[in-house]
């Protein structure tokens, strides 16, 4: 498996995402320009890790996981790599999105289980859940954040920022100004200070959607891969351009969607991470087809 750097501007996304060849030419590097506050956000691809009827290969997801964490953070190893994430003396919540047309898949969640466990949490001290999390999370003293990537009418994106709307109680009180202050609820005490990782997958996503609720099979395509970063913002952007990107090849054009106003808000008011793609350190690992960044 080989792996390679690459970092798009901003500029470059904006200047190049007006014609349905940008798609296709955005797999070069650029070196970043900034000495702000960066972020790094490992993306890996397997084509092995969904079959002809999109069910997921476990063992290659689980491959996948390991190897995208241990680059993450720098370590030799998976198991270095989860036990600086976790400690046996944590409460861990995994955050998961059970939304009933695009879940987070339940082999993900068994998954993430066990190397939580393996790492030297005991089982009763991990808890797994969306819907229910509100009452769950509120001992836990490490969170990790997974759920599938997918346009949304509302933010424009559905991703790690906007995965804890429901940790606030009121979920509709964050639906203003297309979502723009989701980053406000990471800073609410059942979450400031505690997310260990986050996961965005991109096994399958939907890259276009109308209507509240929107969900269409055309819209979906065997992305195979997934994204994983200390930074949700960071990892919400990278998955942004990706999503645009397919919007632009499938239609031909850049078929506006909702302005994922709430990923910059993030960043500039709420401080919460990295927007900018000039300051995403981006490393890619496996699978290079069609990675549309």
């Amino acid at each position: 498996m080989t792996e390679k750097s690459g970092v798009i501007t901003r500029r470059d996304f904006i200047r190049g995402a007006a014609t349905a060849a940008f798609a296709a030419a955005v797999g070069f590097p650029i070196e970043a320009q900034s000495a702000e506050k960066r972020a790094r956000v490992v993306l890996i691809r397997d084509a092995g890790v969904l079959d002809s009827e999109g069910k997921i290969n476990i063992s290659v997801f689980g491959r996948m996981l390991d190897q995208a964490v241990a680059k993450l953070l720098g370590k030799p190893n998976a198991a270095s790599a989860w036990k600086s994430i976790v400690k046996p003396s944590d409460f861990v919540g995994i955050k998961t999105n059970v939304w009933n047309r695009f879940p987070t898949p339940p082999e993900v969640n068994e998954i993430l289980m066990k190397r939580v466990i393996a790492a030297g949490v005991s089982e009763d001290r991990v808890f797994c859940d969306d819907r229910g999390s509100r009452d769950k999370f509120e001992q836990a003293t490490a969170l990790i954040n997974v759920r599938p990537a997918r346009a949304h009418t509302m933010a424009g994106m559905g991703g790690c920022i906007k995965n804890y709307i429901i940790l606030s109680g009121n979920p509709a009180s964050y639906h203003a100004d297309a979502c723009a202050d989701l980053a406000k609820v990471w800073n609410l005490p059942i979450v400031k200070g505690k997310t260990r990782l986050n996961i965005l997958l991109l096994l399958n996503p939907l890259f276009y959607c109308k209507g509240p609720q929107a969900y269409d099979p055309r819209y979906v395509w065997p992305y195979k891969g997934l994204a994983v970063s200390l930074d949700p913002v960071a990892v919400d952007s990278v998955a942004t351009h990706i999503l645009r990107a397919k919007r632009i090849a499938f239609f031909g054009e850049d078929k506006p969607i909702t302005p994922t106003k709430h990923i910059a808000v993030a960043d500039e008011r709420y401080h919460l991470g990295v927007a900018d793609l000039n300051r995403i350190e981006l490393i890619k690992l496996g699978w290079r087809k069609d990675a549309l960044i």
